[in-house]
């Protein structure tokens, strides 16, 4: 049976070199439910490693005020793991009218200055929750610590 008791930093089972740790960052905002957990870090022996978060949603009337809370939470996700917006190398959005996209694409851009990730955008009927207008999930890419030890053949 699953423990949904999960808890920060919980090491799975390592693959090829690879080590992937769930986690739910004490500094950033919790899951809203108790079924899933907001990063998946999978660590390479290089000593870099992919964020994979959860989807989220945030508080607000417009889509543009869900989405600068999205974005704030995506932020604090990524910093409780030595990463920034600027990592961020996938997005994923569903939208529950497409209608909405130029509002969202214009906060979004507010926070995604560089060269922009590769995503898809698509509408839904509804998200997890009924006021959510906007969902947005990522993957992140954390270069390895120039510093750090590297593995010898």
């Amino acid at each position: 049976m699953l423990d949904i008791r999960l808890s920060h930093l919980k090491p799975t089972p390592s693959v090829d070199g690879m080590e992937t740790t769930i986690d739910n960052p004490p500094s950033a905002p919790q899951p809203l439910s108790p079924y899933y957990s907001q990063v998946a870090r999978v660590e390479h022996a290089d000593g870099g490693a992919l964020l994979f978060l959860s989807g989220q949603i945030a508080e607000g009337a417009t889509v543009a005020e869900q989405t600068r809370g999205i974005f704030e939470t995506i932020a604090a996700l990524l910093g409780a793991h030595g990463a920034g917006l600027a990592d961020v190398i996938n997005i994923r959005t569903c939208l529950t009218d497409i209608g909405t996209l130029h509002e969202y694409g214009t906060v979004r851009r507010q926070f995604l200055t560089g060269t922009p990730p590769t995503s898809m955008t698509f509408e839904v009927p509804r998200l997890f929750r009924p006021e959510a207008l906007v969902e947005v999930e990522v993957v992140a890419a954390v270069s390895p610590d120039p510093s750090a030890p590297r593995p010898t053949a």
